[in-house]
């Protein structure tokens, strides 16, 4: 199955490369990361009714699923499960107010 990036989910990889690389100064982990992403993504793509469902209030949200990213497990995958695809909405550090920016979501 194809996995599509949407712009907000292509921008929280982005975001936290640029963490590693530039505010910690830790290129090999900034690798490490977006490697890891490829790999999550590939398994996602595999056997995505895996990931278990994540309740969202977001009405757009309501099949929404969740995935660690392997080796970064703070970090997950909230995507939906298409027919043909599996779409990516976003890509969060559990630090960050997940609830919140899921709620205010706007699908593509």
């Amino acid at each position: 199955m194809r996995v599509r990036y949407g712009q907000a989910s292509r921008d929280d990889v982005t975001r936290q490369f640029r963490y590693y690389l530039v505010t910690l100064n830790l290129p090999a982990v900034a690798i490490r990361f977006r490697e890891a992403v490829r790999l999550t993504a590939a398994a996602i793509s595999e056997h995505p009714r895996a990931a278990p469902p994540y309740r969202s209030s977001n009405p757009q949200l309501k099949n929404l699923r969740s995935w660690p990213v392997v080796g970064f497990e703070a970090i997950r995958f909230y995507f939906l499960d298409d027919k043909d695809a599996v779409r990516v909405i976003r890509i969060l550090h559990s630090k960050r107010n997940v609830r919140r920016i899921l709620g205010q979501e706007r699908i593509e």
